[in-house]
């Protein structure tokens, strides 16, 4: 059982959950609940426009003084002027992903700022020990949104990625509830990141319909798919059947760039166009039942871990 406290003394939290920085879901508000509750709340900025990411950043400030954090996947067009706008601003911790830790990693930690890079195998995870991350995210093939190609589950990266590093590793992929984040604390994680669940956050700024789409959810109901752009878990719906037909006529990658277009995420996430948005997320949809507030969640989350913790205490040795 790794040590329970690391993390939260990391991130000067009250507890070793962190709220993934999912595009189109979590800005100021999510991230401000979820950190007034004992977790860290992150902004997603992979959707923002730098000004947006500014407004988000102050509204996050004025709404409560707790650590919070900023993801910055580096795919992304703005990921320069997001990076300048942290830096002014002050966001303590970064997460960034989709690109190289080496990149930022070492101007981010010259300005005194805790960082965290989210890997998808034991390979990147090394590499991001090497650049000088202060934690990695070990994102399991069951999470939602952008993905790794390798498609290892959760189950199996966590405690290979344990015994190849030895800074803080956070959990994700599958987890939405306290049963789940005790079984990845016993595969040796320090924490756990929550992404999917918190969609479904009253706070989450993910359309209502979008929100519901998810509460109704069925186990299968999202597949790992556009490995050949940037691999993506997506709910089946018509724009996923275009999808799964331009593979039927084995299209080029050009052809699946024109299929996907633009704004697919906005358009179904943040819009709740459930017919030709792009709905990003989780195999664990299929478990999730309602829409609560966020520290309602995180409460919920807690008491099942201390539950949990209890019953395993009455589990035989077999000496």
């Amino acid at each position: 059982m790794s040590d329970t406290h690391r993390l939260p003394r990391l991130f000067g939290t009250t507890y070793p959950v962190v709220q993934a920085g999912m595009i189109w879901c979590s800005g100021w508000r999510l991230a401000a609940a979820v950190s007034k509750a004992g977790g860290l709340g992150i902004i997603g900025s992979g959707s923002m426009y730098p000004e947006v990411l500014l407004e988000h950043i102050r509204k996050y400030k004025a709404a409560t003084d707790r650590p919070f954090a900023v993801n910055v996947p580096m795919l992304y067009p703005d990921v320069e002027a997001h990076m300048e706008t942290i830096l002014a601003e002050g966001v303590p911790i970064i997460f960034t992903s989709a690109g190289n830790p080496t990149t930022w990693t070492p101007k981010l930690k010259a300005a005194g700022r805790t960082v965290v890079h989210v890997v998808s195998s034991v390979k990147f995870a090394e590499r991001a020990e090497a650049a000088g991350v202060d934690a990695v995210v070990a994102e399991g093939f069951e999470a939602g949104g952008h993905n790794g190609r390798e498609e290892t589950t959760t189950m199996v990266l966590i405690p290979m990625v344990r015994k190849a590093v030895s800074i803080p590793v956070i959990a994700a992929g599958g987890i939405a509830d306290g049963k789940a984040m005790l079984a990845a604390m016993a595969l040796g994680a320090d924490g756990v990141q929550i992404g999917s669940r918190f969609v479904c956050a009253e706070e989450s700024s993910a359309h209502n319909a979008f929100k519901q789409h998810v509460v109704e959810a069925r186990e299968g109901a999202t597949v790992l798919t556009l490995k050949e752009l940037a691999p993506v878990r997506l709910m089946r719906n018509p724009f996923f059947d275009q999808v799964q037909r331009a593979y039927a006529d084995c299209a080029s990658v050009d052809r699946l760039k024109e299929v996907l277009g633009r704004a697919r995420a906005k358009r179904g996430m943040f819009e709740g166009d459930l017919e030709e948005g792009e709905l990003e997320i989780g195999q664990v949809s299929g478990a999730i039942d309602r829409i609560q507030p966020a520290a309602e969640i995180l409460e919920e989350v807690m008491a099942e871990y201390r539950s949990g913790l209890d019953r395993l205490r009455t589990l035989p040795r077999y000496d």
